[in-house]
């Protein structure tokens, strides 16, 4: 271990959000694990749906065109092929390894279809807050191809890729193609084989979990269940240890905002009055002026 990487303090698990399954779009299948509730969530981030499905009767309706406005959106797919179009003329594909990052902010009105009528379907959508003074701007989007997300391997084999943020990991450090966030998040995808050590160098003030949807992890000598978010204590570093066979995981930072939240379904705002307004703007087809 390098002597910077040991004067930070360790993460300590603090808590354990179990997915729910749900559906959401056109009747997609997922499971929700942050935003299950408006208590389960970890400032910045609001939700966390995991889809997974050989099925297409799984998840071939996609999302057909639906709003946001006051959050980003962060599509990452694992397998597969989708599809987005959005009221701006946007239109982009995210195949499997890639990401999409989108900003809402004033308003957006897209839509998510897969692009394939069989085989494997399996990702994740997070959605992170936007501070007050951000959640009216104009709404703009990103699409990531998987050669253009670094990675780093660690001795004992396992991987990382880094999609936002910077991270330093057996003293190699890379960032992400996603930064200069106001949130400064950190979003990883971890490969670990059985009985294998990894650590994470992030920022001390960050808010912090992980999401394990392949095997088991410990973290500061407790159990994270398969598709489970394990929330983080304050601190610089995060240790995880997989067991007797090889475990994935999404491990997740942010800037906390500290603002107050009110959502009604697609939109947050700060206020209720905020929230009926973008109601109303829908409603009026003025979301997205």
């Amino acid at each position: 271990m390098d002597s910077a990487s040991s004067q930070h303090q360790v993460r300590k698990l603090v808590g354990e959000i179990t997915s729910l399954a749900t559906s959401d779009g056109a009747g997609v299948k997922l499971l929700r694990s942050l935003g299950s509730s408006h208590q389960a969530r970890h400032d910045p981030f609001l939700m966390l749906d995991e889809f997974s499905s050989n099925n297409p009767g799984d998840y071939i309706a996609g999302f057909p065109p639906h709003p946001h406005r006051g959050f980003d959106t962060v599509t990452y797919l694992l397998d597969g092929n989708m599809r987005h179009e959005d009221h701006m003329g946007n239109v982009g594909h995210i195949k499997s390894g890639g990401v999409q990052w989108m900003t809402a902010g004033r308003g957006v009105i897209h839509s998510e279809m897969p692009e394939q009528v069989d085989g494997r379907l399996r990702g994740f959508q997070l959605w992170i807050n936007l501070p007050a003074q951000e959640k009216m701007k104009p709404a703009e989007y990103r699409d990531i191809q998987p050669e253009q997300i670094p990675v780093l391997t660690t001795v004992a084999g396992g991987i990382v890729k880094i999609i936002a943020g910077t991270t330093t990991v057996e003293g190699k450090t890379a960032t992400g193609p996603i930064h200069g966030v106001s949130t400064d998040p950190i979003y990883l995808d971890v490969q670990l084989p059985a009985q294998c050590d990894i650590s994470f160098i992030v920022p001390e003030p960050h808010h912090a979990f992980v999401y394990v949807f392949e095997g088991q992890v410990k973290i500061d000598n407790k159990l994270v269940n398969n598709h489970s978010v394990g929330i983080l204590s304050e601190g610089g570093k995060i240790e995880v240890h997989s067991l007797n066979e090889k475990a994935r995981l999404l491990v997740l930072a942010g800037k906390p905002i500290g603002e107050p939240i009110v959502q009604h379904g697609p939109f947050v705002m700060n206020t209720r009055a905020e929230v009926e307004q973008a109601v109303r703007d829908y409603q009026q087809g003025t979301l997205t002026n």
